[in-house]
């Protein structure tokens, strides 16, 4: 029996609020069961350096947790004075992943910054944040089109991200930390909406996996993105 008492194949409540920011292009709350995540996209004018002159844009991505998103207080790696190599892993992969999904010369000499703060983490923090970070990426450019900025529609499919793990000896969709923190081994999949393999990123924590287990939780994540991806549809519109 899992903690949640969820079935194998079961995710946990997932909900994807839309226009929580009203300053922001494209703004979402996405949560995974108790894992919350405040994701904004930005449109700035201009390109990195290495881009100027090339006449295509860009899409990058910050991820950070508030002090209190986890059962003690953490330092805020600004106060610090840098970024934890998990953190720098987390938002080079959330850029990968919309960057995947993204037109990015129909989007002229512009950026689109996608900042992901993760306001309580109960596991899955990466994959919430993709999840929700389309959903802002894609209200974004639907301003840009609808303000006349971009005539052309940036966004190539959907994407969507979603972890899986074998716990206590059984394959198991969407990790919550109990299981993630005790998982015999685990693995974060990002696949497109048309079900194309974006990243993997997959471990044996306790012992090796074998590969019909790793095809098992391939198969969870399949579906389980299958039904991201819906819900994606539907905070869009």
């Amino acid at each position: 029996m899992r903690p949640s008492e969820r079935l194998a194949d079961v995710l946990r409540p997932v909900t994807l609020e839309t226009k929580v920011n009203r300053y922001a292009e494209g703004s979402c709350l996405v949560t995974f069961g108790h894992t919350k995540v405040l994701v904004t996209a930005s449109l700035d004018e201009g390109v990195p350096p290495f881009l100027r002159g090339k006449g295509q844009g860009w899409v990058t991505a910050e991820y950070g947790m508030l002090p209190r998103a986890t059962h003690t207080r953490g330092r805020r790696e600004a106060a610090q004075g840098k970024q934890s190599g998990r953190t720098q892993e987390i938002q080079r992969l959330i850029g990968r992943s919309m960057r995947a999904v993204v037109d990015l010369k129909a989007l002229g000499e512009r950026q689109i910054s996608i900042d992901c703060d993760v306001l309580q983490a109960d596991g899955g923090t990466r994959t919430a944040a993709i999840t929700g970070a389309w959903v802002a990426l894609r209200l974004a450019t639907r301003y840009m089109l609808d303000e006349g900025l971009i005539t052309k529609d940036p966004i190539l499919d959907q994407v969507a991200a979603i972890s899986c793990g074998v716990f206590e000896g059984v394959p198991v969709l969407d990790l919550e930390y109990e299981e993630d923190s005790n998982a015999e081994a685990d693995a974060n999949f990002v696949l497109t909406g048309s079900g194309d393999i974006v990243e993997i990123q997959a471990t044996g924590e306790k012992r090796g996996f074998t590969r019909a287990e790793f095809e098992t939780l391939f198969d969870l994540a399949r579906k389980g993105i299958g039904e991201l991806v819906e819900l994606q549809k539907a905070a869009v519109g």
